[in-house]
């Protein structure tokens, strides 16, 4: 997945910003004519909402790949979009997405268009804002595994920074193995950025490794670099296994059933540059559980008891709330989560 690209929306000025934005991604993603006409139609509404309906507006994040990383026999291209606000929420989310309602004296046509020209959707609302995620484009699978397992996430650059130092890669075996990194260059900007894709280019050379060897192959990689942060997770729902592998300052965090949380530990260092030690450790992952890892652009102090139902949706649903609720704002920052999801909610 492409660093994402993040559009405030607070006028209806953006909605052109973000409709052109979105054009320039799904060319480069080499999206066909038709889906670009698709996601363009989606881009237009779900911005001209967040001006219409959404307390002081919000933002829309865009992201694309080639190919489908962890889906196999996915199609592509695809782009993904995010629309996060701070309230008032929907009154009725699935009554919102039926052709005729309207809270805003408008024929009400608009998020019903966004779910019939999307391939995947879901979202959250409540009083404290709403966040949505669809994806649009030539994809057969959903973002599904046949384990019921998905990925979802974002990747912000720092304000005023086009190149962002963090960067995450998911990859998925026929086996039912899923292999995900998650990686902060030190500082900001092309140096990182540059450190970070040394990282993401070793991981992608042999991602389903154990963990361990995963992150010492990086750090041979990427002397010379700034150096970074590492997460590597090598995840086997069929197993039962969570295999982990960190050094510096990434959070993870497993959540089972009933809301329990554990951290996942890491060790001090900067790979590329000093790692006294690389342990891997293996904790349960049951059918319940969902694995959480962000960069230290995002707060740690973040619960999900604090909104029933998140834990239901889409892990890129759970994600783009806790880049809204939780993001510092003064640096790059990435959140991705892994978990089972049972089908959209509309």
């Amino acid at each position: 997945m492409f660093t994402n690209v993040v559009i405030p929306v607070r006028e209806i000025s953006a909605v052109g910003e973000a409709r052109r934005a979105s054009a320039r991604l799904a060319e480069a993603a080499g999206m066909g004519e038709t889906d670009r006409g698709r996601l363009a139609i989606v881009v237009t509404e779900l911005a001209t909402n967040l001006v219409r309906h959404a307390r002081g507006g919000g933002e829309l994040l865009l992201g694309a790949t080639a190919v489908p990383g962890g889906v196999p026999g996915g199609a592509g291209p695809f782009v993904e979009v995010v629309v996060t606000d701070t309230g008032p929420g929907m009154p009725d989310v699935r009554r919102c997405f039926d052709d005729g309602f309207s809270t805003g004296g408008t024929p009400g046509t608009g998020l019903g268009a966004v779910r019939r020209l999307s391939e995947s959707l879901d979202v959250y609302s409540a009083a404290s804002g709403t966040t949505l995620w669809v994806r649009v484009g030539s994809t057969d699978s959903s973002g599904t595994r046949d384990d019921g397992c998905r990925v979802g996430g974002l990747s912000v650059p720092a304000p005023g920074e086009t190149a962002c130092g963090d960067a995450w890669r998911v990859a998925g075996g026929n086996d039912g193995l899923i292999a995900l990194l998650v990686i902060d260059g030190l500082g900001h900007g092309p140096l990182a950025a540059g450190a970070a894709q040394a990282g993401c280019d070793s991981f992608a050379a042999d991602p389903f490794a154990a963990p361990r060897a995963v992150v010492e192959r990086m750090h041979r990689a990427m002397a010379g670099t700034r150096g970074a942060a590492v997460a590597v997770a090598r995840l086997d729902p069929v197993a039962g296994t969570l295999a982990y592998a960190a050094v510096g300052n990434i959070a993870g965090t497993l959540l089972g059933a009933g809301g329990a949380s554990r951290g996942l530990f890491s060790h001090n260092g900067t790979v590329g540059h000093q790692v006294r030690k690389v342990q891997e450790f293996e904790y349960p992952w049951a059918a319940d559980s969902r694995l959480v890892l962000h960069s230290d652009g995002l707060q740690t102090r973040w619960a999900l008891d604090r909104y029933p139902g998140l834990a239901a949706r889409h892990p890129a649903v759970l994600a783009g709330v806790l880049y809204r609720d939780f993001r510092r704002g003064r640096d790059d920052a990435t959140v991705v989560a892994v978990g089972p999801f049972g089908g959209g909610m509309l």
